[in-house]
């Protein structure tokens, strides 16, 4: 694979003097709604893409924090350009930042479905669901022109194996229909990021993810076909979004939802001072107090990286969020439930070496 040339945009370049201008892509119309009656549309974001041909697809973890065991990433890299994202500091690992080349330096696996194919029919093969969205969205806008994300969820339909989607995009509406039928069976479940409902918090944070509005209908489609959706309200951010929990719940379980959660933000390795940055331009009159809440949150630290501890927080704020949440669901009738995708009904593929080729 060649790799795109080298572009320094590190932590610091990419501040108040051009990482914050909030570009979109030229053919992303999601927030058009919304920018124009805030502040006019901003210059768009250069977006490339490089063929990346991995030998599997399939990522296993132990993870004692996450509810899964495997995973299957499309792409690598994301255009929704959400600030907290924890998975910009895996773009390093290519030779490029974790700012701006996280956001428009993408990478695509054409090979998914066929990789996938060959990992499903391995004798001995284990059935558990599979989580999608872990590392980046499947369904960030080039999932529109590649259509990597649909081709797998079509591999996984055909042999009956279970799935988690994590989304914060209404493009997952594009494979309804076979979405509905895995849900029909069993199969499938989403989960709706919903970090917002303020549109000129949602266009500053995740500058280039669909709003809030169209999150919400998407999460009314999919449970109106009998998809199990859970909405995700992470990260909250201290003195910004953490105000909104209530009213998240309320809308996600008007829209259908039947299940939430929520983690605080969290900041490890570049995101810090990504983050600092944009507190900084957006709200320098609160950037000391959301800092140390946050230190707060994740003893004493920028970040947390302990097994058992990451996903969740400590201390007294952290305390007065859960309660909150628990009371929210409750009153709204969320979590009542727990999901459980079927693995009986998995066939393994046929022929799949030979597709490969």
């Amino acid at each position: 694979m060649q790799k795109p040339k080298r572009t320094v945009r590190g932590a610091t370049l990419n501040s108040a003097s051009g990482r914050f201008n909030v570009p979109v892509r030229e053919d992303n119309d999601d927030w058009l709604d919304d920018r124009e009656a805030l502040d006019g549309a901003p210059p768009p974001l250069r977006t490339t893409v490089t063929v990346e041909r991995p030998k599997t697809i399939i990522s296993f973890n132990a993870s004692p924090d996450v509810p899964f065991d495997r995973s299957l990433n499309a792409y690598r890299g994301c255009e929704h350009g959400c600030i907290y994202c924890f998975a910009r500091p895996t773009h390093a690992f290519h030779d490029l930042s974790p700012g701006l080349d996280f956001e428009s330096k993408l990478f695509a696996k054409p090979d998914a479905a066929a990789l996938l194919r060959v990992q499903l029919t391995k004798p001995g093969y284990h059935v558990a669901p599979i989580a999608m969205g872990t590392n980046t969205d499947p369904y960030q806008p080039i999932e529109r022109q590649w259509r990597i994300t649909r081709e797998c969820i079509a591999v996984l339909a055909e042999t009956r194996h279970p799935l988690m989607i994590t989304t914060k995009s209404d493009r997952v509406l594009d494979d309804l229909g076979v979405l509905a039928e895995m849900a029909s069976e069993g199969l499938v479940s989403v989960m709706m990021s919903i970090t917002s409902l303020d549109p000129r918090i949602a266009m500053t944070v995740e500058p280039r993810a669909p709003t809030p509005r169209r999150r919400l209908i998407a999460v009314e489609k999919l449970a109106a076909v009998g998809v199990s959706v859970q909405v995700s309200i992470s990260p909250v951010i201290p003195a910004i979004t953490d105000g909104e929990m209530e009213h998240i719940l309320a809308a996600a379980a008007d829209a259908g939802a039947m299940r939430a959660s929520f983690i605080p933000v969290r900041l490890p390795f570049e995101v810090a001072p990504l983050f600092r940055a944009w507190l900084d331009e957006y709200f320098p009159d609160r950037a000391g107090k959301v800092m140390t809440m946050i230190q707060s949150i994740r003893g004493g630290r920028d970040n947390d990286p302990g097994f058992g501890t990451r996903m969740r927080g400590s201390g007294p704020w952290y305390d007065l969020m859960l309660t909150r949440f628990r009371i929210g669901c409750k009153r709204h009738g969320l979590n009542s439930d727990r999901v459980r995708l079927r693995t009986d009904l998995f066939r393994p593929p046929m022929g799949a070496q030979m597709r490969l080729f």
